[in-house]
């Protein structure tokens, strides 16, 4: 019987008969044989090298219950047999998955043994039908080349399945402006100032700061997680660590941009939160809890207004109800979800986690949620309100952006998976890997590995489900986004996951199916006109990066990590596909690094990495300033003796116009470097000892540019890349 690699789509051919007969009365190593065996038809990698090349071999007890997790049982024979029977080749066109992908042009096979030729009938999602002849090949059917891109659907006798044609590549930057050298900025959303944000920025200062930036010459903004949290539970919030990611943070909803300057500020005073808006907005950290209160508040308010007003039968109710009938099911769960998850909370405060709720209450599909829903129907409604106002807001940005000349505008960020305690796995738990985590196996400044805490879509589910969670995510993604970035983008082809209750080095590497996945982005991509960027740092497998580059997928390069044999790799020597950075949220700022502010707080935390003394990292950095230094001079974007650390100022000066001089299609450069700030957004695995997603900008938005240094480097930077 064939054997399915997950990985790289091929099967190979052996014998399922004999597997099971051999199995019968295993003992000891032989068992340990078949389990291995099964682990890795499943995409289980049994064993890895970490990042100093150590070999490591995965325990036969995380692999049960990595498989256990996947629908593969294994503790007994019969589990082991059964197991392999479902990883083996279908035999009838009934059990075919719902979904078969293709790249358009090129034949494609379907996973069903085969024979003899069989007759189909195409029906094309832009109308038309087609008669097809599927034979065999290797002996699976094959599905002739088709030209039309879209999700078509395919008769074959009594069954249907879609067949989701895309095109060879993602829309990328050059599809957008021909052979141009882009220019933009990366903000954090939430440490954007402007008036009337009650302290957390939001969807109003992103179009004004889009504005101002296109103003200069600028293309794209991209913008940090907007994904939905917990509105009953403001104390959380790490945008990586959504509760789901098809919807949105009513935090980052700019109200004004649905009902006008005028009722808000009417609704406002209504509300008495007229001070602590003004103290809140004043505060250089943001104050999550009381600001997060101080929103709702204020978008109840409005939501009150709305429906006992003369607009709930005008223009704005009607847009609203026309927004909850778009949205289905799954726009209806994640409101029952959020009214459910408050009251709870305020039953139980320190149980968030639905699943320690009742048991009829974890079930989303049960008698008694639907009940609760029924009684529950205006709060139900207001959370459905809050992802209207907070859609239309986006919205607002992004046409704001395109308005004001971008030719890219908005590029979001897609995090790499969803918090297990939150909407969507809630309501959707067969998509999710419940029972494991997502994280990273061991490095240098992290010899323990890291678990994320959050869970991810199961690759088998993905399969049986014909992608449906993975398309609605993507398409929420680019709903109103020229772009999207996608956190740990080698989660396409394999995560690192970590079975509940155990170490994070006691994880191993799950395939998914990368073929499949990077057409359905192709395929959202190009009907979208967005390109797609993957975060490919850290720990990239062989070839991804080349796949990458075939699918049209930008990478990203990071000015810490351009180094060869003589120092920092020169900017005409940099990867012309990829996206050119100076920084990342996560990594120190240039002025940090410059100062080596960033090796004291990683040291405070205890963060600098196994056996690294906090001197000795700072005489390594001493060492490495003047190489940067003398990098930049060669490129003639500064000149005389490398300034002190404490004078970072040149310093910032020289890397943007450095990174800016690269032949990236697109220099996407921080504001917090544009700003010569020395703090970064987030310290990687702190929690408390370092105010991570609470910085703010130290002015409002508007006037963000009018500092004379920022307003200079951004008008080196446009010299450097000039609009065509």
């Amino acid at each position: 019987m064939p054997l399915h690699n997950q990985a790289t789509g091929e099967w190979a051919d052996s014998s399922s008969a004999g597997w099971e007969r051999e199995t019968e009365g295993m003992s000891g190593a032989t068992s340990e044989d078949a389990l291995r065996d099964l682990a890795r038809r499943a995409g289980i990698a049994v064993e890895w090298r970490d990042y100093a090349n150590r070999e490591h071999v995965v325990a036969s007890d995380v692999l049960r219950r990595l498989l256990a997790a996947l629908g593969l049982p294994a503790d007994t024979r019969s589990d082991l047999a059964g197991s392999r029977r479902l990883l083996g080749r279908r035999t009838s066109l009934a059990s075919l998955p719902p979904m078969v992908t293709a790249t358009a042009g090129r034949p494609t096979r379907l996973d069903v043994g085969a024979s003899e030729s069989r007759s189909a009938l195409l029906k094309l999602e832009s109308g038309g039908t087609r008669d097809l002849t599927l034979v065999p090949a290797r002996g699976r059917l094959r599905v002739p080349p088709v030209l039309e891109t879209g999700y078509h659907r395919m008769e074959i006798g009594d069954r249907e399945i879609v067949l989701a044609v895309a095109p060879s590549r993602c829309h990328t930057l050059d599809d957008a402006v021909p052979d141009a050298r882009l220019w933009g900025l990366a903000a954090q959303v939430y440490g954007l100032r402007n008036p009337g944000d009650g302290g957390i920025g939001d969807a109003a200062g992103i179009a004004a700061l889009a504005e101002a930036a296109a103003a200069r010459g600028a293309d794209a903004l991209a913008i940090s997680p907007l994904h939905a949290l917990y509105s009953a539970d403001v104390e959380r919030y790490g945008p990586y660590s959504p509760s789901s990611r098809l919807f949105l943070n009513p935090l980052h909803a700019a109200p004004a941009l649905v009902f006008g300057t005028e009722r808000v500020a009417a609704a406002i005073a209504e509300a008495g939160l007229g001070e602590d808006f003004s103290r809140l907005e004043q505060a250089p950290l943001i104050d999550w809890p009381a600001s997060g209160r101080a929103k709702l508040h204020l978008l109840r308010v409005l939501f009150d207004r709305l429906l006992s007003g003369p607009d709930a039968d005008g223009p704005l109710g009607v847009d609203f109800a026309t927004f909850r009938a778009d949205g289905g099911p799954l726009l209806q769960e994640h409101a029952v979800f959020e009214a459910l998850h408050a009251e709870q909370m305020a039953a139980s405060p320190e149980q968030p986690d639905w699943r320690l709720w009742p048991a009829d209450l974890r079930d989303p599909g049960g008698p008694t949620v639907a009940a609760f829903a029924a009684a529950r129907r205006e709060d139900v409604l207001f959370h459905l309100y809050l992802q209207w106002v907070a859609d239309r807001s986006m919205a607002s940005a992004q046409a704001s952006a395109l308005d004001a000349g971008m030719r890219i505008g908005l590029i979001g960020d897609l995090a790499v998976g969803m918090d297990p305690a939150g909407s969507h796995a809630w309501g959707r738990q067969g998509d999710v890997l419940g029972e494991l985590s997502i994280g990273a196996p061991a490095d240098l400044f992290n010899p323990r590995g890291q678990d994320w805490a959050l869970t991810g879509f199961s690759p088998r589910a993905l399969v049986a489900a014909g992608f449906a969670p993975f398309i609605a995510t993507v398409r929420a993604a680019l709903r109103h986004a020229g772009g999207v970035r996608i956190d740990h983008a080698m989660g396409l082809a394999r995560l690192w996951l970590i079975p509940h209750g155990t170490s994070p080095a006691d994880g191993a590497y799950v395939a998914y199916p990368m073929a499949d996945l990077f057409r359905l982005l192709a395929l959202e991509s190009v009907r979208n006109e967005a390109v797609v960027v993957a975060e490919d740092l850290g720990t990239v497998p062989a070839g991804f990066r080349d796949a990458l580059d075939q699918a049209g997928i930008h990478g990203m390069r990071v000015l810490w990590f351009e180094r060869n044999d003589l120092g920092f790799t020169p900017p005409g020597d940099w990867d012309r596909s990829a996206i050119a950075m100076t920084t990342t949220h996560d990594l120190p700022t240039v002025a940090g690094w410059w100062r080596g502010s960033d090796i004291a707080a990683r040291a405070a935390c205890g963060r600098l990495g196994e056996g690294v003394a906090e001197n000795a990292a700072a005489a390594e950095r001493a060492a490495d300033r003047p190489i940067l230094w003398q990098a930049f001079a060669r490129q003639g974007v500064a000149e005389g003796p490398p300034p002190p650390p404490e004078d970072a100022g040149p310093v910032v000066d020289a890397a943007l116009a450095f990174v800016a001089r690269t032949g990236s299609p697109l220099a996407m450069l921080p504001l917090e470097d544009v700003l010569g700030q020395v703090e970064q957004p987030n310290l990687p695995g702190t929690i408390d000892e370092h105010p991570n997603w609470r910085r703010r900008l130290p002015c409002a938005v508007g006037e963000v540019f009018d500092e004379p240094a920022a307003a200079a480097r951004l008008g080196r930077i446009a010299a450097e890349r000039p609009r065509q």
